[in-house]
This record gives structure tokens, sequence and C-alpha cells, in this order.
């Protein structure tokens, strides 16, 4: 039988523990093994469902643990690619909460070290990983709504009351876009499998330094693109790829089975809806999953970080086109 990869969390974030870091105590081939955190009362909500972790006070001890071959870093923003670095040099495989970095360039010292050490290091983005993801994907490039020419994506979410949230922080890489537009732009470009021309107009709402609302158009070969990202509107998220002949919807693409249930929708001719489900799908897991695979037999890992740059340079293709803009010329 083959042995479990052992993981370490590098910081004991709520999301870590109401999500990955389950998932990989639940992935088949993993093994939750350790966490780092000063704070003993955040490290009781993991030993709540993992009661034999390592404990460690600091990152570096956990870092200097030779069982541990893979860490998971959802700290900040502003620490992702510091951690990452730290953890390449220590010579552990690592998944990086995303964004992994605050411009395109931060992206590269990483994958140069990834390239140095032969390392697994990737930034967890997870709907890549979700048959969701995956089934859409292979219906708009099959041709199942003929020749696409329209995607419009929406994500947006209110946490205007929770002013201590480091997405409401600019000292920590807050905003809605690093926070939600990966994934607008994201899956636009992994569905499609295409990437941007140009865009063509950014409005960006800002409050306290970091941005609450954008609106983005864009042009990508064949087809047109619309985007929006809000952390001041009631929650809703859905995308979809407008055809020549039909509309694929993918419906709670982004927080599957928490926001709502994961599934997509086809619209044809004749009023046909073909609806598909995915109900018990967990993509964290599969992506904790995928990763080891990568790490055990060398398997291609489905989001590598090319990929997570050029999502990366679409962000800072907004923030160039909302600056072009003020300045009265074209966009990015």
């Amino acid at each position: 039988m083959e042995r479990a990869v052992r993981w370490g969390v590098i910081g004991a974030a709520e999301f870590a523990r109401k999500h990955m870091a389950r998932a990989i105590h639940a992935a088949e081939g993993a093994q939750l093994a350790a966490i780092a955190t000063s704070d003993p009362a955040r490290a009781a909500g993991f030993l709540a469902f993992a009661p034999d972790l390592t404990v460690y006070p600091d990152y570096d001890a956990l870092l200097a643990d030779p069982t541990i071959e893979a860490v998971y870093i959802p700290l900040p923003n502003h620490l992702h690619v510091h951690w990452a670095l730290r953890a390449i040099a220590a010579g552990k495989h690592v998944l990086v909460e995303k964004p992994l970095g605050l411009s395109a360039a931060d992206f590269d010292p990483v994958i140069a070290a990834r390239d140095r050490s032969g390392l697994v290091v990737a930034e967890a983005f997870m709907p890549v990983h979700h048959p969701q993801h995956i089934r859409a994907r292979d219906l708009v490039q099959g041709g199942a709504i003929g020749e696409l020419r329209h995607v419009e994506a929406f994500f947006a979410y209110n946490n205007e009351t929770d002013t201590g949230n480091i997405r409401n922080r600019p000292e920590t890489g807050g905003g809605a876009l690093p926070d939600i537009g990966v994934y607008i732009f994201g899956s636009a470009r992994f569905v499609t499998g295409k990437e941007p021309l140009s865009v063509d107009f950014a409005r960006i709402e800002r409050e306290n330094g970091v941005d609450v609302k954008s609106q983005v158009i864009a042009t990508f070969p064949g087809f047109s693109y619309g985007g929006l990202v809000s952390m001041r509107l009631f929650n809703r998220q859905e995308i979809a790829f407008h055809g020549s002949t039909g509309v694929l919807r993918i419906l709670c693409p982004w927080n599957a089975n928490v926001h709502d249930l994961a599934a997509i929708s086809l619209e044809i001719g004749g009023g046909r809806v073909q609806t598909e489900r995915f109900p018990t799908a967990n993509h964290y897991v599969h992506q904790v999953e995928n990763f080891g695979r990568s790490i055990r037999k060398g398997a291609a890992y489905p989001c590598p970080l090319e990929f997570s740059r050029a999502t990366q340079v679409m962000i800072d293709m907004t923030y160039a086109a909302e600056q072009a803009a003020q300045r009265g010329g074209p966009g990015g």
C-alpha cells in the first residue's frame, strides 16, 4: 500500500479549519500530521477533528520537521510568496492559498524555485478539480453550445461589517479582485482554454484602500467577456457561456454545495434544458488527492503555477485598464 503524504498546515486560518485541513484529513493518500500556530486556542479547533496532530508554536519549527512532506499555506495574501519560498527551501511540496502573489511578477521567483527543487508547488485554485468545471469545459470546447460568443461571470458577497477581515485591509493584500477575481477570470480561462487579448474597460470602487466592487469588460479570441466581483453586494455566484446555439451556466461554481448545490445547466434549441448536479463532489478533497498523485506518481497537476500566473496577468490587466481610463487612454 502506498504511503500517505504527510501534510502540515502553516497558520491556523479559519478557512483552513473549516475546509482545507478537513479535506487533507479526509483525502485518500493524505495524512494531516501537523499545524503551526502560536495560539493554542486556534489549534484546538483542528485538534477537535484531528486529535493526533503535532502542534508547532511557529512556522519554522514545522518546516524543520523532516517527516512533513507537504505544506498548505493559508496565510494572508501578502505573506504567500515569502512562506512558499521558505517551504520550498526546506524541501517541502507546497500548496499555497490563492492568490499566490499580488502581481504576475510575484509568481516568477516561486516558479524558478519550483523548477530548481523539482518539488510540486501550486496555488490552491480548487474549481478546476471539480467535475462540474471539468464537465463544463468538455461541453463548451466540444461544441455543445455552438460557437462561443460571450462569457458573463458574477461573484459577490457582503463583508462590509467585518472591518477586521484581512480582505478589507490593504496591508494584508485585501480586496475583491485578489480574493475572488481569480475565480471569475480563472474559470473563464479554464473552461474556454483561451487567454484574454485585452481588458477594454474596468471600473473599480474602493474603500479604505481596497477594491470592493469591480466591473470588467474584456476581449478573448472569438468572444467577449463581462465580469463583476464585489464584497459589498448580496451573495451571488454564476458563470455563463453563451454560444450560437445554446447557453451553458455553471451554478454555484466556486463554493460548491456550500453557497448552493453545484450544477450545470445546458439550454439549447427547442426549449430543451439539461441539468447535471454534483451533490457529493468536494473540490478541496479532489485538489489534495490530485496534489498527492503529482507527488507520488508524477502525474501532471491540473492547475500548475503557470495557469495561476496567467490569471494574475488578467487581474494586472484590469488594474492597468482602470489606470489608463483615468488618464484618458486605451485599456490593457
